[in-house]
C-alpha cells in the first residue's frame, strides 16, 4: 500500500495557468500524445522546483476546457471566449481545433464567417478611408525607386495626384468635388437619354437633338466630361491591365463610344440599342456609395441561394406548364388559351412570380386546381431563399457600421520576453536542496508542498532561483 501511494503521488502534477492552479496526473496528460502537456519534464523553464509546479502565462478559462479534454476526451468551446483566442490557445497546447464537439461547433465556427466578412469589407474599402502618401507610393511602385535613392520626376508626382483626384474621392476636398461633379453628369446624362426617347415619339418629323438646344448642349457637355475623365484615368492608372479589366471602366468606355458613333454616323435601331450602355453608367455610383457595394457583394455571397431559387423556379415552370396544357384539354373548352406547352411556360412564370397579368387564365376546374398549386409553389420557392439573402445583407451592413466606430489606430503592444531559468544554481542541485528541506520539515506529507510551507522554510542564501507572481 505504501508503494502504491508513493507511485500515485509521483504521478501527481500541478499546473499553474494564469494564476489558477490545476492538479492532475501525468498519466492523464499522456492520453493525447505529441502535445505540450504530454512532454512535461522538470528540466523545462516553466518548472518551479520550490513550488513543485509548472507555470504558464496563458488564458486560464480556455485551459480548463483543455484539461477537461485530456480527462474526458471531449473538447468543448467556452462561450465567453473569442474564437481566434480559442484557436491560438489550442495551437499553443498542441491541440487541433477541428476536434471541437458537434454541440459547440456552430457557435465556435461563427467567428470564421465573421473573419471572412471582414476580409471582404477590407477589399471593398466601404469605410472610405483616406489613403496615405506611403500607400499611394507603394501602389505606383515609387517606394522601390526611393529605396534606390532616385528622385521622383514631376510627371510621377503629378500622376499620383491626378489618380487620387479621380479614383479616390476621400483623398482630399478637391477629390470630393470631382466626385460630386461626376455624379451630377451621370444623372444628367441618364435624364437626357430618357427625355430623348420621349421627344422622338412625340415628333416623327425630326429625330435630331438639335431641335432641342437644351438637351443637345447638356448631352454634349456630359460626354465631354466623360471623355476627359476616362482619358485621364487611363493615362494615370497604376496598372493598365487592371484598368481595362474593370467592368465599370468597360461600361464607361462603351457608353462614350456609343455617343460618338451615334453622333458621327447615321442613326439606326441597332445603334440606339447599343446606347443603353449610357444607362449602365449608374453603376459607377458604386464608387461613391458604400451601400451599393455592400448590396452587390451580398448577391455574390448569396450566389448559392440565388442559384437554388432559379433552379426551383425553372423546375416549377416546366412542370406546371406541362400540367396546365393537358389539364385544360380534359374538359370541353372552346376558349382554351394554352395551345402549346411553350405558351404555358409564360403563364407558369407569371403565376409563380405572383405577378399575374391575366392575359392567360385556366377555364376548367382541373386547370384552376393546377393554377392554385402553381401559385402556392411559387410563393414557397421565392420565400425560402430570400431570408438568407436578407441575413447576408444585414451581416455585411452591421459589420460595416461596427467597423466605422472603431479607432483608426490601436495602441502598440510590445512582444513579451521569454522567461529564462537562472544559471546561479543548476536544476539538479536545486532539486536535491528542495528534497532535503521537504524531507526534514514535512515527513508526513508527499513531496508536493504548498505556498504557505515554502514561506516558512529557512532557505540557504545560495538558493537563488527565479520566482513567479502567483495568485493561487
Amino acid at each position: 500500500m505504501r508503494k502504491l501511494d508513493d507511485g500515485r503521488w509521483n504521478d501527481h502534477v500541478i499546473l499553474n495557468v494564469g494564476g489558477v492552479r490545476h492538479e492532475t496526473y501525468k498519466s492523464t496528460l499522456r492520453k493525447i500524445p505529441a502535445t505540450r502537456l504530454s512532454r512535461l519534464t522538470e528540466a523545462l523553464v516553466n518548472y518551479d522546483p520550490v513550488l513543485n509546479e509548472y507555470f504558464y502565462d496563458r488564458h486560464p478559462g480556455v485551459f480548463a476546457q483543455v484539461l477537461n479534454y485530456y480527462r474526458t476526451g471531449k473538447l468543448h468551446y467556452p462561450t465567453d471566449v473569442c474564437g481566434p483566442l480559442f484557436e491560438e490557445e489550442l495551437d499553443f497546447w498542441g491541440l487541433d481545433s477541428n476536434q471541437v464537439e458537434p454541440c459547440c461547433w456552430s457557435t465556435y465556427s461563427r467567428h470564421r464567417d465573421t473573419q471572412a466578412t471582414l476580409a471582404i469589407l477590407d477589399k471593398l474599402d466601404v469605410e472610405g478611408e483616406r489613403l496615405s502618401e506611403e500607400q499611394i507610393a507603394r501602389l505606383f511602385g515609387f517606394d522601390e525607386e526611393n529605396g534606390k535613392g532616385a528622385r521622383l520626376t514631376r510627371w510621377q508626382r503629378s500622376r499620383a495626384r491626378v489618380w487620387a483626384l479621380f479614383d479616390e474621392p476621400y483623398s482630399s476636398f478637391a477629390a470630393k468635388c470631382v466626385a460630386c461633379v461626376s455624379i451630377l453628369f451621370i444623372c444628367l446624362s441618364v435624364l437626357c437619354f430618357c427625355l430623348k426617347s420621349h421627344r422622338k415619339q412625340s415628333r416623327d418629323d425630326d429625330d435630331d437633338l438639335r431641335s432641342y438646344p437644351l438637351l443637345f448642349y447638356v448631352e454634349h457637355a456630359c460626354n465631354a466630361w466623360f471623355t476627359l475623365e476616362i482619358t485621364l484615368r487611363c493615362l494615370v492608372s497604376p496598372s493598365l491591365k487592371r484598368f481595362a479589366m474593370s467592368p465599370l471602366n468597360a461600361i464607361d468606355l462603351a457608353a462614350t463610344l456609343s455617343f460618338y458613333t451615334e453622333f458621327l454616323t447615321k442613326s439606326s435601331l441597332y445603334l440606339e440599342i447599343l446606347s443603353i450602355a449610357r444607362v449602365l453608367r449608374l453603376f459607377k455610383l458604386t464608387r461613391h456609395s458604400p451601400g451599393l457595394r455592400i448590396l452587390i457583394h451580398t448577391f455574390k455571397a448569396s450566389a448559392k441561394e440565388l442559384a437554388l431559387l432559379v433552379f426551383f423556379l425553372v423546375l416549377g415552370i416546366v412542370l406546371f406548364a406541362s400540367l396546365i396544357f393537358y389539364a385544360e384539354r380534359l374538359q370541353e373548352n372552346p376558349h382554351n388559351d394554352f395551345d402549346s406547352i411553350p405558351q404555358g411556360l409564360w403563364w407558369a412564370l407569371v403565376t409563380m412570380t405572383t405577378v399575374g397579368y391575366g392575359d392567360m387564365t385556366p377555364k376548367t376546374f382541373p386547370g384552376m386546381f393546377i393554377g392554385g398549386l402553381c401559385a402556392i409553389a411559387g410563393v414557397l420557392a421565392i420565400a425560402l431563399p430570400v431570408p438568407v439573402i436578407v441575413s447576408n445583407f444585414s451581416m455585411f451592413y452591421s459589420h460595416t457600421q461596427a467597423r466605422s466606430k472603431l479607432p483608426k489606430q490601436k495602441r502598440r503592444i510590445l512582444p513579451a520576453e521569454v522567461p529564462r531559468r537562472s544559471r546561479c544554481l543548476s536544476y539538479r542541485d536545486a532539486n536535491d536542496i528542495q528534497f532535503q528541506l521537504v524531507s526534514r520539515s514535512l515527513r508526513s506529507r508527499p513531496p508536493t508542498i504548498g505556498l504557505e510551507n515554502v514561506l516558512n522554510l529557512q532557505m540557504p542564501e545560495y538558493f537563488i532561483i527565479g520566482h513567479h507572481n502567483l495568485n493561487p
